[in-house]
């Protein structure tokens, strides 16, 4: 047997040797972990500083109602019969803003329900007015009258029972929290001819609030 001695390796010089992919990742992960701390301290070497503040924010409402039935707060319901050319038909009714927010305006709307010549005819037909006393109404009967111990002022002025979205004047129930009594007067017209005999209308009232127009708040 010959025995030879272990040959030298050859290095040259420029001649690099090649990693194996498990050294690359290594290497690569280690570069990695190495910015990702430069960026961690980076990131802790950040002033800062905060404040805050908060409010509510809550919105109102809009609501009218009528007065309670059965007394001189809401006579509206109560019916007429038997009525005859030049009659007068008077009910009062409290107007109530009970709503947050101030109105712009209030609208009414009549329509009859069941419907006759008495409110179709706009001539001869049921004649329509109202008007508000500045304290309560002092009523009478039945059949009602009402007679203002404090001042007057004109609601609506006179016009045919069916209406369409007319704006009534002189209301302080567009202040929230205020109420208007009303007197709704019907007036049979006494050119009324043989023709509205036997007749019959049924008149539903329909007051409606718009609120005032946007502001800051």
């Amino acid at each position: 047997m010959t025995w030879r001695a272990p040959r030298t390796p050859n290095w040259k010089s420029g001649v690099r040797r090649r990693r194996s992919p498990g050294q690359k990742l290594l290497v690569t992960i280690a570069v990695l972990g190495a910015a990702a701390s430069i960026a961690g301290l980076g990131t802790f070497a950040t002033f800062t500083s905060s404040t805050s503040a908060s409010h509510t924010v809550s919105s109102g409402t809009v609501t009218i109602a009528l007065g309670a039935t059965g007394a001189s707060t809401n006579r509206l319901n109560v019916d007429a019969t038997a009525i005859a050319p030049g009659d007068t038909i008077q009910r009062s009714v409290d107007l109530i803003d009970q709503g947050t927010i101030n109105l712009a305006s209030v609208t009414l709307t009549t329509s009859a329900t069941t419907s006759s010549v008495l409110d179709t005819d706009a001539t001869n037909g049921l004649q329509m007015v109202i008007d508000k006393c500045s304290q309560a109404w002092t009523e009478a009967g039945p059949p009602y009258t009402y007679t203002c111990g404090g001042s007057t002022s004109t609601v609506l002025s006179s016009r045919a029972v069916i209406q369409t979205g007319v704006t009534l004047s002189n209301l302080s129930s567009l202040t929230a929290g205020n109420t208007d009594r009303l007197r709704v007067t019907l007036t049979f017209p006494s050119g009324a001819g043989n023709s509205f005999q036997n007749k019959s209308s049924t008149i539903q009232y329909t007051f409606t609030g718009t609120q005032r127009t946007a502001t800051d708040k």
